[in-house]
């Protein structure tokens, strides 16, 4: 593939910023680079526009600088929640990655991030705190605190259940039919001969 040499006039991700001179594939410099105003051909002309596009350089990175060391302030004062959905046992369904970081800082403090910037090592799994590193500029780091919740409801525990008690019979409610103890029994015995006794008598 034929390469060209250009003269980048604007900071572009991957490639570089002002007054870089690279080597780029043809086509992307003549279909893309030079007719969006990102690149001029290396020509001597243009060389001669080195040093005022390395002062607009200059200006450009100090001001991210700035603005970024900025945002690191405010972020040491920020909680993000995130909301997940889990399982009954608490275990997330999925994860938490940088984009849905990234989508969270938007929505819920209008801060715009690349998620490139946000360093997470692998995607978060657990509910709870987290400080998620941030790689803010060259010169710029920052820690971002996230707490990451269910939209689940919580199921209390089931009791155990009581156990029952013996039930235990009273006697002597009504409509129950008692039988008469050997206390009753022997004095009804007793009682029986006495009025025997006193009708002989009459």
């Amino acid at each position: 593939m034929a390469k060209t040499e250009v003269i980048l006039t604007h900071n572009i991700v991957g490639l570089g910023g002002e007054s870089d001179q690279v080597k780029v594939a043809s086509g992307y410099a003549r279909n893309y680079l030079i007719p969006q105003h990102l690149a001029i051909p290396v020509t001597q002309a243009n060389k001669r526009q080195m040093e005022s596009l390395k002062q607009r350089r200059a200006e450009r990175e100090a001001h991210e600088l700035n603005a970024m060391t900025e945002l690191s302030k405010a972020f040491g004062k920020l909680v993000l929640v995130v909301k997940v959905k889990t399982g009954e046992d608490g275990k997330m369904f999925g994860t938490v990655t940088a984009g849905q970081i990234a989508d969270e800082l938007k929505k819920q403090f209008d801060i715009a991030l690349d998620k490139r910037k946000i360093h997470l090592g692998e995607p978060l799994r657990q509910l709870g705190e987290h400080e998620v590193a941030l790689n803010l500029h060259h010169d710029v780091k920052g820690t971002l605190k996230l707490r990451v919740e269910s939209t689940t409801p919580i199921v209390a525990p089931t009791e155990a259940a009581v156990e029952e008690k013996p039930r235990t019979e009273k006697r002597g409610h009504r409509g129950d039919i008692v039988a008469p103890t050997t206390a009753e029994l022997k004095a009804k015995s007793e009682k029986k001969p006495k009025a025997e006794k006193k009708a002989k008598s009459e």
